[in-house]
């Protein structure tokens, strides 16, 4: 006599959750099986460890061959075989191309060639992240920043559009793709105290203001957003920067108007160290903008940051809030010269440069 045997037919593929974000960090079938029953999963469902097993296998196999669909989202609704409810197929792609911040700060700097991958057992016993997902991370950052590097308007929206993601993420990867593209130095030991998220926000300061995406770029708003690319920065802004050199012959007079404004504001034992250093922070700030328009300065961008303007406030025990004040009457002060007040364009200049410095100084000191 043959057994009665339930069988179910649904159109729906069914994603375990708990299973799929297991797989994701790169969790083996018998590692998660082993997660799972410490869950008390077999006490939930009254399962056997054999049927547990063969489960997580079955869900594997499903993983395994879907992972070739979320290397292309656009193609998960359209595809047949595994059909998703637009909820799971969201859930999906998101836990999918999440990454660990610790492993995006080891991979930022290097090439994305096939050499740092065979080496990112470094990277995975660093982290304590596991090695597959590890290389899920990596080749995500790859496959993002090669489909969207020769995209032209905003970064963002590229990765939205190919890559389904969420707006915070799709940012983050945005500052990475942005990072990458311009051959950021990151990995030199002075930096090493920077985490991803300090990257990631100086560089999303970057791209709103010093690229050619900014409102404040030549053609601005008015400029067809195809023209814009929040990626390349606006040469015609680095090239105006030099022309600050001039506010090191009025270093006496911007010291003065700064202190004039910053007393009160901050104690004054900080104003008499402003007084007494301002030589050595107001050269570092202005020398970093003098130098961005060549492309090796800009490469040094933190690391000059870090050694010309953080370590200097580090060693005067700035605190983060006084730093804060200082830079932005640094900032006014320096509007407030005649020279700038009689011209609109070097004025705005200033404050595009110095907005976006004053945001990236604190974040790095702050660190």
């Amino acid at each position: 006599m043959l057994p009665e045997v339930d069988i179910f037919v649904g159109n729906y593929t069914i994603i375990d959750q708990d299973v799929f974000e297991l797989w994701v960090q790169g969790y083996s079938v018998v590692e998660t099986v082993s997660v799972l029953q410490q869950r008390g999963e077999l006490e939930t469902w009254g399962a056997t460890l054999e049927l547990l097993t063969s489960d997580t296998a079955d869900h594997y196999r499903t993983f395994g061959l879907l992972e070739k669909l979320l290397q292309t989202p656009t193609k998960l609704a359209e595809e047949w075989t595994f059909q998703l409810e637009p909820a799971v197929q969201k859930m999906v792609i998101q836990k999918y191309y999440e990454f660990d911040d610790i492993v995006i700060r080891e991979i930022l700097g290097k090439k994305l060639s096939s050499r740092t991958r065979k080496d990112l057992d470094d990277v995975a016993e660093k982290t304590g992240v596991l090695l597959r997902s590890c290389r899920r991370q990596f080749d995500n950052v790859k496959r993002i920043f090669k489909q969207v590097d020769e995209m032209t308007g905003s970064v963002v929206t590229n990765i939205q559009s190919v890559f389904l993601l969420s707006t915070p993420l799709a940012k983050k990867y945005a500052a990475i793709v942005f990072i990458i593209n311009n051959r950021f130095e990151t990995s030199k030991r002075k930096l090493n105290y920077l985490t991803f998220e300090d990257f990631c926000v100086c560089a999303s300061l970057m791209m709103s203001t010093w690229t050619t995406a900014s409102p404040l770029a030549a053609g601005g708003a008015n400029t067809g957003p195809d023209a814009r690319d929040d990626t390349d920065f606006d040469r015609d802004f680095l090239i105006e920067l030099r022309d600050f050199k001039f506010l090191l012959d009025r270093e006496k007079e911007h010291r003065n108007v700064t202190l004039s404004h910053l007393r009160g504001k901050i104690p004054d034992r900080m104003c008499s160290e402003v007084e007494n250093n301002f030589k050595v922070y107001s050269r570092g700030i202005i020398n970093i903008g003098c130098a961005l328009n060549n492309t090796r300065d800009m490469r040094d961008f933190f690391v000059d940051t870090v050694e010309k303007v953080v370590d200097p406030c580090r060693q005067s025990r700035w605190k983060g809030t006084e730093l804060e004040v200082f830079l932005q009457v640094y900032t006014d002060a320096g509007s407030a010269l005649d020279i700038m007040t009689s011209s609109h364009s070097l004025r705005t200049t200033w404050e595009r440069y110095m907005n976006t410095m004053r945001g990236c100084i604190c974040q790095l000191y702050h660190s």
